[in-house]
């Protein structure tokens, strides 16, 4: 069962990222178009050190794998993949009709229907 996570959901359109720990789940939204990939990696660690989460092998990490655009996904992808490899955490991605509405209440459906992904090889991308 998933318990504490880091959710990423970087498509192109309406990108946030979610954290869960000890039963609170904090939300950012990116405001900018510009530079939002670069944004990325400098929020997630702003956040997991506000928070003082410990990245274990307990902790996982869900990443939107599309369909969306071609270099948020593929940022998102490899910093998700980054935190799987450092620090030996779970790493799960989902479809992006499978989150209607980017809230606690939705990801928790999404664990608990099991509607996520252990292969996260063939990213969905836009033409």
């Amino acid at each position: 069962m998933i318990k504490d996570f880091l959710i990423i959901s970087c498509t192109g359109n309406n990108d946030k990222i979610g954290l869960k720990i000890n039963n609170n789940f904090f939300i950012h939204n990116f405001q900018t178009k510009i530079y939002k990939n670069e944004l990325l990696v400098s929020t997630i660690l702003n956040l997991i050190t506000k928070h003082k989460v410990n990245i274990d092998n307990n902790f996982s990490v869900i990443v939107n794998s599309g369909p969306g655009r071609f270099s948020s996904i593929r940022v998102a992808l490899s910093v998700a993949k980054g935190i799987k490899i450092s620090n030996n955490a779970k790493l799960y991605g989902f479809r992006d009709k499978d989150l209607p509405t980017f809230n606690l209440e939705n990801v928790e459906i999404l664990i608990n229907k099991k509607l996520l992904e252990k292969k996260l090889i063939k990213p969905l991308y836009l033409s």
